[in-house]
């Protein structure tokens, strides 16, 4: 089982990136998945996360109104779409799946057990 996320780079404060996440080896059509981040110094953080079904979605009150968590099911793919970058959002963010089927997204990061290699995002000012 592999997770396979890409979309990172440099960008400007106020600019957008949306990374993408596409797992492979087998589905995870029900399984929630989420996006964490590590800024430098910091420890990893949850980002944002989504249902199984992609109904409903979760996110951390740092990025809150700024990004949207989104999967496509067909594609086993979940996509981060960052806009209104900011300089503090400079960190590997990495992709997850959650442990236990039909879970609600949790924060937490032991509650997942599937990662990506993480990709960079840098917001310079």
């Amino acid at each position: 089982v592999q997770l396979q996320a890409s979309g990172g780079g440099l960008v400007q404060a106020g600019d957008s990136l949306r990374l993408s996440c596409t797992a492979s080896g087998r589905s995870f059509s029900r399984y929630a998945m989420g996006w964490f981040r590590r800024a430098p110094g910091k420890e990893r953080e949850f980002a944002a996360g989504v249902t199984w079904t992609g109904q409903t979605t979760y996110y951390s009150d740092s990025v809150r109104g700024r990004f949207i968590i989104s999967r496509d099911i067909a594609k086993n793919t979940v996509y981060l779409q960052m806009n209104s970058l900011k300089p503090e959002d400079t960190a590997v963010y990495f992709c997850a799946t959650a442990a236990e089927r039909f879970r609600t997204p949790s924060m937490l990061e032991h509650d997942y057990d599937y990662w990506g290699q993480g990709t960079q995002v840098t917001v310079s000012s």
